[in-house]
């Protein structure tokens, strides 16, 4: 009774306990990866306050959502590990009529989700990249002399390791990425679930493992924006990243990012929602917030990164919107590839052959 007599005076009072009146969504997502000022925006607009923690790679990712209770409502997978995921039950579907903003999404981003959430079901595109080579402009010149840095021969080809490798070097901590390049540098399927092969593509980045200073998948902004290192095989709005803070550093350090003329990997960002999220209707509107075109153009102003939303582009600067490494023109678009998860044994074997590539000295 005296419960109930407290809940009524506060009521009267016009204050709720705390419980009652504070709604919350908790995010995780990568590091670098949202114009932080949206979220308190987000929290004026909707009531709901953000917890925002950040992560560097899927597979830590992974393991707090397998791990039991993820304490997430909202997280950021990338397409394989959310196919993977799929499957194994780890997400709820999406409510879209909750979602009234995914008019917004970009039809061939979502055309090239299916392949890893047929139908679209379980996440929606957040942002879409390729892997490519960052350089500071000075110093690759100082070592390479003229050669044209478009081809994946500068990463591959020992000899000109060798000349960067004081100037230092970082690659992804991702087999996804650096193995698949490998294996499409090597003309195999980037995609390929040979074992043989993987192996030949194993043995490529061992090759040149000794000019690699630090296999690590966010780190390399700052060292190449502080021209700490000279190259890093790396994400293209991570790249520009780093020229935008060396610019605003006004350092000298000039930074570039190129897509080389073999190809490389596509990869997508998709929000998705945790089977065992708590709070199921923020997350939905968090993610309805997301595809705002004018919130989803800021996230790539700062970001750098292509927007799922296909309206933002037209609200980018032009130094984003008309920039083929981020947004990339047709015949570039036609070497771009995709890949798909492999199968458990298989995984083990990859996990284990990149921990022996980062380990071997």
């Amino acid at each position: 009774m005296k419960r109930i007599a407290f809940c009524l005076l506060a009521a009267f009072a016009g204050v709720m306990p705390a419980a009652a009146q504070t709604k919350i969504v908790h995010v995780f997502n990568w590091s670098d990866y949202i114009d932080q000022k949206l979220l308190d925006e987000f929290t004026k607009q909707t009531g709901i306050k953000v917890v925002y923690d950040t992560y560097d790679s899927n597979e830590t990712l992974e393991t707090r959502l397998l791990a039991g209770k993820s304490g997430y409502d909202v997280v950021v997978p990338s397409g394989t590990f959310l196919q993977r995921q799929i499957k194994i039950g780890i997400y709820q579907k999406i409510d879209r009529s909750k979602i009234p903003n995914l008019s917004e999404i970009w039809p061939e981003i979502a055309t090239r989700l299916n392949a890893y959430d047929p139908g679209n079901q379980y996440s929606v595109n957040y942002m879409w990249f390729t892997t490519g080579i960052a350089y500071n402009i000075d110093k690759v010149k100082a070592r390479l002399g003229d050669k044209p840095i478009d081809s994946w021969d500068i990463v591959f080809k020992p000899e000109n390791m060798k000349k960067l490798a004081d100037c230092g070097v970082y690659m992804l901590d991702s087999p996804e990425d650096i193995l698949t390049i490998a294996l499409r540098y090597l003309g195999l399927n980037p995609d390929s679930k040979n074992q043989n092969e993987i192996k030949r593509a194993v043995d490529l980045v061992s090759l040149v493992k000794p000019y690699v200073r630090k296999f690590h998948s966010s780190e390399y902004i700052n060292a190449l924006a502080n021209g700490d290192i000279c190259m890093a095989v790396g994400w293209a709005g991570d790249s520009f990243q780093a020229r935008n803070r060396a610019r605003e550093a006004g350092n000298g350090v000039n930074i570039t990012y190129v897509i080389p003329k073999e190809g490389t990997l596509m990869s997508m960002d998709n929000l998705a929602i945790p089977k065992d999220a708590e709070h199921v209707d923020e997350a939905h509107a968090f993610i309805n917030f997301l595809l705002r075109p004018d919130v989803a153009a800021r996230n790539s102003t700062i970001t750098n990164f292509a927007s799922g939303v296909q309206a933002a582009k037209a609200l980018l600067p032009e130094d984003i919107a008309n920039n083929k490494q981020i947004y990339p023109d047709e015949p570039t678009m036609r070497r771009l590839y995709t890949v798909t998860p492999y199968e458990q044994g298989l995984q083990r074997y990859v996990t284990r052959e990149w921990t022996r590539i980062k380990t071997a000295r």
